[in-house]
């Protein structure tokens, strides 16, 4: 059966969204929706035979006891430009199908990263992998800045150079570095594609990564609205505790009364939703 796709949704198909100086994404394609979701997980379900008040709960039941594979009937397939650095972290991401752009092939273009002044940072002193909040020096700044794109030019015009006195693309390109743009088509089931936005949205993953994907997932958002939201309550708005810290929080909680339900309606838990919460804090207290 087929089933309907917002005009909102329809909207995103091909249209290219600006990321970082020259990289850019675009939604190539796409299969399914929340409709998808919850057909895939009542198998028989056919359209306008449940509410879509419903529809939301399973959808929300499904990621919050993460019943994740209703998920993957759902696909995006995405064009992406990004800096060969950024590609680098994304394709630790192995779940999903990718074709490159490549420099054996085709000559690659004359196109590089460079950061704008207020990202250029120091090393944070607590963060093996991240960038300090103390403010680097303006002259510091523009001397990288300016570092970079000489030798960015010197190199690509070495490569050129190379590649007219006739080497091979494969062996030219390799004096090329990490800050050039590559591109890719890059497909993906939304189960895989939300652990994928958890990851990369989160404050500490690097910011030049995070700008793509935020775009990504302000398109989940409008082609699966329910399972995005879903998302945002279950996964990126949400945390875990181990053991001891659970044997910590049931001295807190020995005491604690969850507020009536018209509250907790208030906050927007469902039913099952409510039950669930007061399960868990009775087996807290139990611990």
């Amino acid at each position: 059966m087929a089933q309907k796709v917002s005009p909102e949704a329809e909207a995103l198909l091909g249209k290219e969204f600006k990321v970082l100086d020259h990289g850019l994404i675009r939604l190539v394609d796409f299969m399914g929706s929340d409709a998808a979701i919850v057909q895939a997980a009542r198998v028989s379900y056919g359209a306008g035979t449940t509410k879509k008040s419903r529809d939301r709960e399973l959808i929300r039941y499904l990621l919050r006891h993460r019943h994740t594979s209703p998920l993957e009937m759902v696909e995006f397939k995405f064009h992406v430009k990004l800096p060969i650095f950024v590609a680098r972290q994304w394709i630790r991401h192995r779940t999903a199908n990718v074709n490159e752009y490549s420099g054996r092939y085709s000559i690659m273009k004359e196109e590089f990263y460079v950061p704008p002044p207020e990202d250029v940072a120091f090393q944070s002193t607590d963060n093996k992998q991240g960038r300090s909040e103390e403010e680097v020096p303006d002259e510091l700044k523009q001397e990288f800045i300016e570092h970079l794109a000489k030798s960015q030019k010197t190199q690509y015009q070495g490569y050129s150079k190379f590649i007219d006195a006739g080497l091979a693309r494969e062996i030219a390109r390799i004096d090329l570095p990490l800050s050039l743009y590559t591109e890719w088509y890059w497909k993906i089931d939304l189960h895989n594609l939300l652990h994928f936005l958890r990851l990369r949205m989160d404050k500490h993953a690097q910011k030049e990564i995070r700008e793509y994907a935020n775009i990504m997932a302000d398109m989940v958002k409008t082609i699966c609205p329910a399972a995005y939201e879903a998302f945002v309550d279950f996964a990126l708005e949400s945390v875990s505790f181990t053991g001891p810290e659970i044997r910590i929080l049931k001295q807190t909680l020995s005491d604690f009364e969850l507020p009536d339900t018209d509250e907790l309606k208030k906050l927007g838990l469902s039913k099952m939703e409510r039950f669930e919460l007061r399960e868990k804090l009775e087996n807290i207290k139990k611990v």
